[in-house]
């Protein structure tokens, strides 16, 4: 695959216009966003209630029921993002953080890679929220949100895939 053109550049990512030639020679121009890479978190606290936020996202004029999550700074490690992402729209602090999985968000069309952190051991904080975020905290018990994952009520992937990982991976080894 060549790298081509440069069609926009946004404050937090790219659209580059990429060649694929197929095994038959022939070149096929893709349209793809160049993306930096975030994380997401899933923050349990002590009593086993994880901490979710309800966050206006603007590409789908809807208020979402995510994890917390956030775009990796230039030369950040993962990690740090994480730690810095949780305290800014929850407020906790993590005890602990412990790095579960990385996942691609939509290949079809997007370079992005999403990087999946246990947080626990958490105290409570100040958030630090960015201008224009629009975010609340909403403590809610496992069960509710496995349940509000197959009612509809959560529909983010990464929160889906955040939740369903945990469960499926981490608490079959409890």
């Amino acid at each position: 695959m060549k790298h081509g053109d440069t069609l926009f550049t946004g404050y937090r990512f790219r659209v580059e216009r990429a060649v694929q030639t197929t095994a038959d020679g022939v070149e096929h121009p893709r349209d793809v966003i160049r993306h930096p890479g975030a994380v997401t978190i899933l923050p349990i606290l002590d009593d086993g209630r994880i901490c979710f936020v309800k966050n206006y996202r603007v590409a789908v004029d809807e208020t979402l029921i995510e994890l917390p999550a956030g775009t990796l700074e230039e030369n950040e490690p993962p990690k740090v993002t994480a730690t810095r992402e949780l305290a800014e729209e929850t407020g906790y602090r993590a005890g602990r953080i412990e790095f579960l999985t990385d996942f691609r968000m939509s290949p079809g069309i997007l370079d992005e890679k999403m990087h999946l952190f246990l947080a626990t051991e958490l105290q409570p904080g100040e958030m630090s929220l960015e201008p224009g975020e629009e975010i609340e905290t909403m403590l809610v018990d496992r069960r509710e949100a496995l349940e509000m994952v197959r009612d509809g009520r959560i529909h983010d992937s990464k929160t889906m895939l955040g939740l369903l990982y945990y469960e499926t991976f981490c608490r079959a080894e409890e």
